[in-house]
């Protein structure tokens, strides 16, 4: 767990520095905590009974003459003193609390705007295989859900390990110099409360990766219903949807309050077996207060500084929680992050020059998984020349130009773009040379000028509109509201299935490229327009 927590805590290495300032606030804001319970010691045995203060342990010369310059001050002089400290400790422990909560804050939303950049960049750069092996709605929750559960862990829950370990440390420290041998007894039973709080630990975590696959599937429905909403309106199946989500949400609540009960159950569990260990120490102690042993303001200390400890305690046990869920999330995150690139570009590879001669595929073989698509394929194609490739459904018709981009690489066999092998240059340099208007009409929900200039955002209206008059786009967009302005909506719901795939073709043939790809490009067009 700790090596794995370690890799979680690596996305906070930019933002070192901040969080070691955050700690140092934190450190201060522990001290004064203590400090400010210390002063039970003087306002009990000195101001109130005018007693000396007493302790039944040696302890450092520097404590030793601190006490004894107290107990040498008058009761009133000392209560003056003590409100105007009382007031500066607070001012002081309202200042660091307030700089190390957001100092932590920060960093936690500076690591998830990171972790989320991160996600999304290698998305960019994984090959079309992976996305054909996962399903959209489980990506888009490693993205939300996942990374919400790692900011948990890197903010709220690393503030309060840090924060509520220091608090533990200083008590400790305190009660051990009071009277070290009821410390002692004390800290024997301690073992006792961090029991629980690992067992649960472990159930809590695989517990967590289910409560995540179930988001993620939640997700997957949500995407596949809303985006297939017309189907699912054609068919009548709004029922038969709503009741297959509903499954799932159930089983999310089930997971989710199973884990809930689980968190739930340490607070009291740890309360009570620190109120067992408070009273029995409060029992010895009493004895020695009635002895003359140990002053009444000590002794207050003592036991103050003891049952401040099961706050800290209780706060660690709910800090497990949240990492052992942070854990399990961090764990899918890294499945994407660490995730292989199947179509890798080489580091030396070169600018690709204008196309001028041909494509050639020689001896090309390319099989999904264990299913054969393309056999020893070859095939040329000369600058200028129109091919089409026919065949029925399945036989390999878009793998076969999912090759030239480079979507997919071939088993075996290359190909080549004037005598160049196309796995010898950039990726950017061979797109960029590529128009693809695919089987799927997909456009984003934007302006038709956005959705038309996407590929070449240097172009002007002038240019645009032209494309649009080739594509057969430019009188139905002039038709439009807005015109060129109008917002599509999401995946051009707002257009019919031609108008979507005309705006397609207006954004291929706007790049201007020596290669269009047209993957049934024209399968919604009138007679005319195609």
């Amino acid at each position: 767990m700790f090596k794995e927590y370690l890799k979680l805590l690596k996305f906070m290495k930019p933002h070192k520095m901040q969080f070691f300032l955050a700690c140092g606030c934190m450190l201060f804001s522990a001290i004064f905590d203590s400090v400010s319970l210390g002063m039970i010691v003087p306002l009990a045995d000195k101001v109130l009974t005018n007693k000396k203060i007493i302790l039944p342990n040696k302890v450092p010369a520097f404590i030793e003459n601190f006490i004894a310059s107290v107990n040498a001050i008058e009761p009133l002089a000392l209560l003056k003193i003590m409100a105007i400290g009382i007031l500066t400790l607070f001012v002081i422990k309202g200042f660091f609390n307030y700089w190390q909560s957001y100092l932590m804050s920060d960093v936690g939303q500076k690591v998830i705007r990171d972790i989320r950049a991160r996600l999304y960049d290698k998305l960019q750069i994984l090959s079309l295989d992976y996305f054909t092996k996962k399903r959209s709605g489980e990506l888009i929750s490693r993205i939300t859900h996942d990374v919400k559960l790692v900011e948990n862990a890197t903010s709220y829950a690393l503030t309060d390990l840090i924060y509520q370990t220091f608090q533990v440390i200083i008590f400790t420290s305190l009660v051990f110099i009071i009277h070290w041998r009821l410390a002692l007894i004390a800290f024997i039973v301690g073992p006792l409360i961090m029991m629980p709080i690992v067992n649960v630990g472990k159930k809590l975590r695989k517990l967590s990766k289910t409560t995540q696959e179930k988001m993620a599937d939640i997700n997957s429905i949500l995407q596949e219903t809303i985006f297939g909403v017309k189907i699912v309106k054609s068919f009548a199946m709004e029922d038969y949807e709503a009741e297959r989500f509903n499954r799932q949400n159930q089983d999310y609540y089930k997971v989710t309050m199973k884990s809930i009960k689980r968190t739930l159950v340490l607070a009291p569990v740890t309360e009570i077996i620190g109120a067992f260990v408070g009273i029995f120490v409060f029992w010895l102690a009493g004895k020695e207060v009635i002895a003359g042993k140990l002053s009444f303001g000590v002794f207050g200390l003592f036991l103050g500084s003891l049952l401040s400890m099961i706050r800290p305690f209780k706060k660690l046990s709910q800090v497990n929680s949240i990492i052992q869920q942070a854990l399990a999330a961090n764990t899918r995150i890294y499945e994407i992050l660490e995730a292989p690139v199947s179509v890798e570009e080489k580091l030396e590879a070169r600018e690709l020059p204008r196309i001028k001669k041909n494509i050639i595929f020689e001896g090309v073989c390319f099989r999904y998984h264990d299913t054969e698509i393309l056999k020893d394929v070859n095939l040329e194609v000369k600058q200028g020349e129109i091919i089409a490739i026919v065949g029925p459904s399945g036989v390999g018709k878009s793998t076969l130009v999912d090759l030239i981009p480079r979507f997919y690489d071939p088993q075996k066999g290359k190909i080549l773009i004037d005598g160049i092998n196309i796995k010898e240059v950039s990726l950017k340099s061979l797109r960029k040379q590529i128009g693809i208007v695919t089987q799927e009409t997909i456009l984003f929900n934007d302006t038709i000028t956005a959705n038309i200039d996407y590929g070449n955002k240097d172009a002007n209206l002038i240019d645009i509109e032209e494309v649009a008059k080739q594509a057969y786009a430019h009188d139905f967009i002039l038709g439009l509201k807005d015109g060129y302005n109008t917002t599509i909506g999401d995946r051009g719901v707002r257009l019919s299935g031609g108008e979507k795939q005309r705006i397609a073709i207006a954004r291929a043939l706007l790049k201007n490229p020596p290669i269009l790809i047209l993957d049934e490009a024209t399968s919604q067009l009138d007679t005319e327009s195609e």
